[in-house]
This record gives structure tokens, C-alpha cells and sequence, in this order.
């Protein structure tokens, strides 16, 4: 892990200030403080800072590269997690796996042919709690929102794909889910100059909160936990808005028993989505107050 430049120009400092040979030429006492002996201004300790800094940065560069190198090294490992999660996102439709390999065969394909080949857009893996069996969660991307693959051909090259990569004597169980849809009933004291009493911006006439909500379902990371007071906390932000009270959220999810989506269930503090997404499906639960 990196020093930080105190520490470095420290160490330094030490070794200059206890060599015999120096303290004669400047006529310091042996082992006394370099701050005590040179001014901020003076040339040594000018010297000093800008090799502290120049190992400093020296050393950041080696933990981002060590960081780097285990990442790259725990994708790459066949059966691991971090590497299922990997081949999804290089999972090519329309190509072919070379022979005995994990990879596809690109040919004389373009560098813009095999990045549209490339639809998988998000993946989460984790280990299921209640059986030895890998769940990988996955989606695709429409016009800047998640999406789940509908196209039975997509569906069945996604599953063909991972019978062919993955380990051996592993039960792996792949996601592909619509959007868990969210429910909020919301209450926010408004601003009565800057929104009206559907909260729309008396400036602009868009909808400040709703484009927030939005934007905060974007921010929220595949698969990540969606907590309920950070999404407060972003309505909080909003102009006009002076306060803002959750009063229930629920969200529901499809059930493959039933092939449809289950009853709501509440939300109490936060959720990990089943499909690994989120989806509001209105916002007319958002009531304004003065």
C-alpha cells in the first residue's frame, strides 16, 4: 500500500538529518528536526518535496497496477464467480466459440460488428443460499433502459453459450427476468414558487422529482442494493423540494411458477432486486403539500 508523501519526505528527511557528513556542511545538529533546521522556502526542502511527490505517485501507480493484475486474475479464472460474470459480458451473438475454446472466432468480423455482437450489457453472479448451484443474473439494453432478452433465437444462443463454457458438474441457473417493478408512495412538502401542486416546474414544466427517481434507478448498480433513504436523499436534492417522506414501497417480481409477476411485497429498509433491476411503475403516488 502507498506512503503517503508525509511519510516518504519523513523518512527521507530522517536519514539526511542523521548523516554525519551533512550535518558538518550545514552546521546542524545531528538527529535534530529537518523542520527545525530548514524553512519551507529553503532549496533543501523544496528538493525534498518534489522527490516525496515523485515516489508518492510512484507507488500509487504500482497499487493500481497490483489492484489491476488480482482483478484480471480472478476474471480470468475458469469457475470462479468474477469469471462467469466475465464471459457473459463477452458472450458474441450471431459468432461461433472456436474449437475447444471459450472465446469466438471473429474472422475478418469489424471492431463495430463485434461490439453490436455483444448483447449481454449487465451481469451479476452469486451462490445460491440454499443449494450448490451458480445464479447468474443478465440483461440487455434498449434505448438507454435494462431490458430482458424476449427473442427466443437471443434466449437460445445465451443458453447454448454457457452449456458449451461452463464447468463441469456445475448447476448454473441464468436470470433473464423483466424489471422487478417498484411501487412508491411518496409525500413531498413543496416549494410553492419553484413547483405546482402536480410538481411540475413552474420555469421549466418538466417534472423535477420524477426525472430525479429516474435518474437515481439509473445510477443504481446492477444487481446492487437499492436502499430507500439514499433515494430519499435524492428527492431531498431537487429544487423546490423542501422535505420529502417515504410513506411505503413495495416491489414485485416475476415468479416462474406462475410465469407472471408475484403480489407486492414491502420494502422496509433495502432490496436487491430478483431480476437485478428495478422499474417504477408510476409516480402518481407522489403527492405535493405545502
Amino acid at each position: 500500500m502507498a506512503r503517503t508523501k508525509t511519510q516518504i519526505k519523513t523518512e527521507m528527511t530522517k536519514v539526511f538529518m542523521a548523516n554525519e557528513n551533512y550535518a558538518t556542511s550545514y552546521g546542524f545538529v545531528l538527529g535534530a528536526s529537518f523542520e527545525n533546521e530548514f524553512s519551507l522556502v529553503s532549496l533543501e526542502n523544496i528538493l525534498f518535496e518534489i522527490v516525496a511527490l515523485a515516489h508518492y505517485f510512484h507507488e500509487l501507480f504500482f497499487d493500481q497496477h497490483a489492484k489491476e493484475v488480482d482483478e484480471r486474475l480472478a476474471n480470468e479464472k475458469a469457475g470462479t464467480l468474477p469469471w462467469y460474470r466475465t464471459m457473459a459480458l463477452r458472450f458474441q451473438y450471431g459468432f461461433d466459440l472456436m474449437a475447444d475454446k471459450d472465446y469466438f472466432e471473429n474472422g475478418n468480423a469489424t471492431i463495430e460488428e463485434i461490439e453490436n455482437s455483444k448483447i449481454i450489457k449487465y451481469a451479476a453472479v452469486n451462490e445460491a443460499t440454499d443449494s450448490s448451484r451458480v445464479i447468474l443474473k443478465i440483461a440487455g439494453e434498449e434505448s438507454g433502459k435494462l431490458k430482458e432478452f424476449t427473442d427466443p433465437a437471443q434466449v437460445e444462443a445465451i443458453e447454448f453459450y454457457f452449456k458449451r463454457i461452463k464447468v463441469a458438474g456445475t448447476a448454473l441457473t441464468i436470470i433473464n427476468y423483466k424489471a422487478d417493478k417498484l411501487f412508491l408512495n411518496i409525500k413531498i412538502k413543496r416549494d410553492a414558487l419553484v413547483l405546482n401542486e402536480s410538481g411540475m416546474s413552474k420555469l421549466n414544466a418538466d417534472y423535477p422529482v420524477n426525472d430525479a427517481l429516474q435518474e437515481f434507478m439509473k445510477e443504481l448498480k446492477f444487481n446492487g442494493e437499492l436502499q430507500l433513504s439514499s433515494l430519499i436523499d435524492k428527492i431531498q436534492l431537487v429544487p423546490g423540494v423542501l422535505d420529502a417522506t417515504l410513506l411505503s414501497a413495495a416491489s414485485a417480481w416475476i415468479n416462474p411458477e406462475i410465469n407472471g409477476y408475484g403480489d407486492p411485497q414491502p420494502i422496509n429498509i433495502s432490496k436487491v432486486a430478483e431480476s437485478g433491476y428495478f422499474e417504477i411503475v408510476t409516480f402518481d403516488n407522489i403527492a405535493y403539500v405545502v
